[in-house]
């Protein structure tokens, strides 16, 4: 299949970017998106060109790295699935494709396709660290934990910080992200120590990073490869008014 690529390039950080065409032939359907821009950065290498950059780690859809806006979505057309477990079996022949960064403020683009999400580390690392008791492990069984808490945490746990949630909201806002990281944790008995504290920190930083504010319009939840749902952030609020109202900082 031929398709014809729009592609964001920008030098770097402080320089002016645009879109930049390129034209892409005989790529088979099964071929991955990540694979087909690895043949096409082949074929600008081969041309003394600078190739597009863009994240990559696992591609296996669990580190969250593959941060690509297609056609004006997160991670592309697909449901429930990340950049590169996209196949251009979901695109025709002859399609136009426009592929570009995570757009927001608290993203700055760093070169081409890579954005800087250091906010989202600084967001985890407010959040600190859990009390645990020293020395031998214990038990698996010691600490009884409700299944459905069990089942709601590892369903929170499944956010990979990839930022499409942030990318979708017309806010640019990371609700869903420190919803997902703050629910994990309250929902568990090694998370009950620092629980207050926690999670006004966490969305102090949040705020400070100058993401918007979430005005529950969905697609943060829509646009999540891991489908965490909007409920966490409920929970959320509940947390944060549990924390500020007993004031434990």
């Amino acid at each position: 299949m031929n398709v014809t690529l729009q592609v964001w390039r920008q030098k770097n950080a402080t320089a002016k970017g645009q879109m930049v065409k390129y034209e892409v032939k005989n790529i088979s359907p099964d071929t991955s998106f990540l694979e087909m821009l690895d043949i096409v950065n082949q074929e600008l290498i081969a041309r003394d060109e600078d190739p597009i950059a863009f994240d990559h780690d696992c591609r296996e859809g669990i580190c969250g790295m593959c941060s690509l806006m297609i056609n004006g979505m997160a991670h592309g057309p697909e449901h429930a699935t990340t950049t590169c477990q996209l196949h251009m079996r979901s695109f025709k022949d002859g399609d136009t494709i426009y592929v570009e960064p995570w757009r927001a403020r608290s993203f700055p683009v760093l070169k081409d396709l890579i954005v800087d999400r250091g906010a989202f580390d600084r967001i985890i690392a407010a959040g600190g660290y859990i009390s645990v008791s020293t020395g031998s492990a214990p038990e698996a069984n010691v600490i009884p934990v409700p299944k459905e808490n069990s089942d709601l945490a590892m369903d929170a746990a499944a956010c990979i910080a990839c930022g499409a949630c942030v990318a979708a909201c017309p806010n640019a806002s990371a609700m869903l992200f420190t919803a997902a990281k703050v629910s994990h944790l309250a929902l568990l008995p090694q998370g009950q120590p620092e629980r207050h504290k926690r999670v006004i920190d966490m969305v102090r930083q949040m705020d400070d990073e100058g993401f918007g504010h979430c005005t529950n319009i969905g697609e943060c939840s829509i646009a999540c490869p891991k489908e965490i749902s909007m409920d966490f952030i409920s929970m959320l609020n509940r947390e944060l008014i549990k924390a500020t109202a007993t004031n434990k900082e």
